[in-house]
């Protein structure tokens, strides 16, 4: 009998943790169409993480408009919710605004995303990502993407502590949280499998899975 998985997987957490690594090899496992926040096409963000306050609503708003269209191009695309994996959960970008804007700028920013209407599915299964910082921050070196390179310490624990606020009280759908601190998420099999069938056999709620030590 063919195991079952969930029909629409969303990856978050904080910046620098694998999601689309982790999206990225689902997809490819369950033979399935991804959809991936695209940080690259905002034109805003080297200059963000330069000078936040200079650019946060516009690099804000730039996303918010970015998901938003991805959102509704999956909901045009097959009425009959197609398998799907993705590494963004369309409600994490109220996380991040709360992070970088200011009181009235997050006023306004609340004003445009009610008046998109956002009707995004419920995701089947919410996988959230977590690690330490100092972990994050090695991540983040190693990619070596040049917008990336002015993140500092401060700013990836406020919104890694922003992520660990939000899916405290999350339960829109059943949410898998993994430890991958030590886990590889682009070469170790033996977890990524263990992870696999973890997924295939989850109920409703909220579960955690700790990769085992792997022998090198």
């Amino acid at each position: 009998m063919k195991k079952r998985h969930p029909d629409y997987i969303v990856v978050e957490g904080p910046i620098g943790v694998g999601k689309t690594t982790l999206a990225k090899r689902l997809a490819k496992s369950f033979n399935t169409e991804l959809m991936l926040e695209l940080a690259v096409e905002n034109p805003f963000l080297p200059r963000f993480y330069e000078d936040p306050k200079a650019v946060a609503l516009p690099t804000q708003l730039f996303f918010l408009f970015q998901r938003a269209k991805q959102i509704e191009s999956l909901r045009q695309k097959d009425m009959f919710r197609p398998i799907q994996v993705s590494d963004f959960l369309i409600e994490k970008d109220k996380l991040f605004a709360s992070v970088n804007l200011d009181d009235d700028e997050l006023t306004l920013y609340h004003q445009v995303y009610e008046k998109l209407t956002i009707d995004a599915y419920s995701p089947d299964l919410v996988i959230y990502l977590q690690a330490p910082i100092d972990t994050l921050m090695k991540r983040i070196e190693l990619r070596g993407y040049d917008y990336e390179k002015a993140i500092n310490y401060n700013y990836l624990k406020k919104i890694s502590d922003a992520y660990i606020d939000f899916f405290y009280s999350y339960t829109t759908s059943p949410l898998l949280i993994v430890n991958t601190d030590d886990f590889d998420l682009s070469k170790d099999e033996k977890n990524y499998n263990l992870l696999l069938e973890h997924i295939g056999r989850l109920p409703s709620g909220r579960h955690y899975f700790n990769p085992i030590a792997v022998e090198l």
